[in-house]
């Protein structure tokens, strides 16, 4: 049996729709790692703020912004794409626009605050849509007992995209280095790479993989396009409103939005906390998180089969204690070589945590609601990315950036979501997706 096997996948889907739907994964991921996580962030802190008191702050509330955006895009979106069956169709626009914003953050420079904002938050909701629709298609290829092992694929392939463009990344920062370039120069040059490889892995899902949704309205029928996008917060609330019935899935919300807030901060300020703390410079930032790409591709594909095999919820539970300890290393770290530790544990964790959560979501939606569960799912986690950054950033501005006090209760996001994933039954809450499925 080979590790991408055909009897994962459901009827009349062909593995190059997979590695196609795993291609975007590949993209986003490069997006993530260069702008969000290893390159931007400290550039915006250090250079675009200018290294101010409120600097960290400022970034988490443009960070906040963006995820805010998306809350309130993303049900519209979801709504449509579920109706109409065009899920592909705003994947290409979401694409576009987290292209050009990232490019556009090649003109960016000291003072350039506002600039800088427009294009993080452009490109972060288009970030944020796509791969909000990119997860829906999950349900639709792979089968219902597979989805955790083709949810890991997707994942350990999306990290494999980190590590190319950081590779990339490294030597636009080298060469630039060892010819004088000055780091306005150099961080634009991250940034064309990270969009060229985004468009170039992008483009697969747009060529192979099938939309197999059926739809419920013409897009010609534009009264009935309009009224869908205006009731699409009605049907947040009627999601809201059925969490009774699929009450699984709502502390399995309930677990992702608190686990996601430490992810978000990891994810948004590791970098800052490197450069802060640690000393880091962009290069030595850039090496390590290109070896914790490594590491988070092993821990993804590893942990798909495995949570196959043991569950989703004991392996999920498994990665939460991964991440208490990546954050006690951390906070106590006086020397390199135990940050380095703390950053391979977040890497083990990182992709294997998202990875399972996505796959309990595909277990407890119904077929026939998969976007709006998955826009659902992505919203606590949206928002989680604002209540996460911002509560990290409040309190190195509180205590006059002590970062080490802010990471530590970043770790209590973590402890509480173990303690709201212990009520989810895998069992009811699959039965409750089947049940409803079939009404």
């Amino acid at each position: 049996m080979t590790l991408f096997s055909q009897s994962a996948l459901k009827d009349g889907v062909a593995m190059r729709e997979v590695w196609a739907w795993a291609a975007f994964d590949f993209a986003n991921s490069g997006y993530t790692t260069v702008v969000l996580t290893a390159v931007f962030n400290a550039y915006f802190v250090s250079v675009v703020a200018e290294g101010s008191a409120s600097a960290t702050f400022l970034w988490t509330v443009i960070i906040a912004i963006s995820n805010a955006v998306s809350l309130l895009l993303m049900p519209i979106i979801g709504a449509v794409a579920d109706a109409t069956a065009r899920k592909k169709l705003w994947l290409a626009v979401a694409t576009v626009m987290a292209v050009s914003g990232t490019l556009g953050l090649m003109l960016t420079g000291p003072g350039t605050i506002l600039w800088a904002a427009l294009m993080i938050i452009m490109s972060n909701v288009a970030y944020n849509v796509g791969e909000s629709l990119n997860s829906a298609f999950l349900p639709e290829i792979a089968r219902e007992e597979a989805v955790g092992k083709v949810s890991g694929w997707g994942w350990s392939f999306g990290y494999c995209g980190g590590i190319l463009t950081l590779g990339l990344c490294l030597v636009v920062v080298i060469e630039g280095e060892q010819l004088g370039y000055g780091i306005d120069q150099t961080v634009a040059g991250t940034m064309a790479v990270t969009a060229i490889v985004f468009a170039v892995a992008a483009f697969p899902i747009f060529l192979f993989l099938k939309e197999r949704s059926v739809p419920r309205l013409k897009v010609s029928d534009k009264a009935a396009v309009k009224s869908v996008a205006l009731e699409s917060f009605s049907e947040i609330r009627r999601t809201l409103g059925s969490l009774s019935t699929f009450r699984d899935f709502a502390w399995l919300s309930v677990c992702g939005f608190l686990y996601q807030c430490g992810v978000s901060v990891v994810i948004t300020l590791s970098a800052v906390y490197a450069a802060a703390v640690m000393g880091f410079e962009t290069q030595d930032t850039l090496l390590m998180v290109f070896l914790v790409n490594i590491t988070a591709a092993i821990g993804a594909f590893g942990f798909g089969y495995i949570q196959d095999r043991i569950g989703h919820k004991r392996a999920l539970v498994g990665t939460f204690l991964v991440w208490v300890s990546m954050i006690v290393v951390a906070a106590f770290s006086t020397e390199r070589w135990e940050f380095w530790v703390a950053a391979n544990l977040a890497g083990l964790a990182m992709g294997s945590s998202q990875s399972a959560g996505r796959a309990m979501v595909a277990v407890f939606a119904p077929s026939s609601r998969l976007a709006e569960f998955y826009s659902f799912w992505n919203m606590a986690l949206w928002f989680a990315a604002i209540v996460g950054p911002l509560s990290y950033g409040a309190i190195t501005w509180i205590t006059g950036n002590d970062h080490r006090t802010a990471i530590l209760f970043t770790g209590l996001f973590f402890v509480a979501s173990i303690l709201a994933l212990m009520p989810v039954n895998m069992k009811r809450g699959a039965e409750a997706a089947e049940k409803a499925s079939a009404s």
